[in-house]
């Protein structure tokens, strides 16, 4: 059996067990894409390991046998969520053949909505667990630092301090933007999303160059 890829080494583990088989991993897959569906039907309050494990056709022990509860689950869909987001801002600047700043702010940005707009449960849940209560992780943290690394890496520059710093505040900023745009409008509202694409454009380019 091949082995279950590991996922970012600085995103912390939600996993009680980790599958080292290939069933085990479609097993997991199973249980978070179900995870996915149901947080898209119920929400976040309403979604119980038990409705999970029945709609993915799976015993209740085997949700267990990954996650201690519910959040941890979710979290485990969050963690998802961003390596396979960062899967997709590498394929698109791999395909730019020229490393623009602009271009990649685009698919930066581009990818962010299309998940939005596309993926099951990431409209409630992208990089974290949608709950008020303390968790002690800073999703938006884990999304500068990957987003971070892939540009710099595009670009052919330092991830230095500085590009981290300019880097966060625009992810802190395009996720408060994007919610807006998703609030107004359930495909992301247009005018939102450009003037979101403005100020990034403005603000990070001139770090990018």
């Amino acid at each position: 059996m091949d082995p279950v890829p590991q996922s970012h080494a600085n995103a912390p583990s939600t996993l009680r067990r980790t599958p080292v088989q290939q069933r085990s991993a479609e097993r997991l897959a199973r249980i978070l894409d179900t995870c996915a569906e149901l947080l898209d039907e119920t929400g976040y309050e309403q979604l119980s390991t038990r409705a999970v494990a029945a709609r993915a056709g799976v015993p209740i022990g085997s949700v267990y046998r990954f996650f201690d509860n519910k959040r941890a689950m979710v979290a485990a869909l969050a963690h998802r969520n961003l390596d396979r987001y960062a899967e997709r801002i590498s394929a698109h600047l791999d395909a730019t053949a020229d490393p623009d700043p602009h271009a990649a702010i685009d698919g930066v940005l581009d990818e962010f909505i299309a998940m939005k707009r596309t993926v099951p449960g990431f409209a409630l849940v992208d990089f974290g667990v949608p709950s008020t209560e303390e968790t002690g992780e800073d999703p938006n943290a884990l999304v500068a630092e990957r987003i971070c690394d892939l540009l710099a890496a595009h670009l052919g520059r330092p991830a230095d301090e500085t590009l981290r710093r300019k880097v966060r505040v625009g992810v802190e900023t395009a996720d408060t933007l994007v919610r807006l745009a998703f609030r107004t409008d359930p495909e992301g509202d247009p005018a939102v999303i450009d003037e979101t694409r403005e100020l990034l454009h403005a603000y990070l380019a001139p770090s990018l160059s």
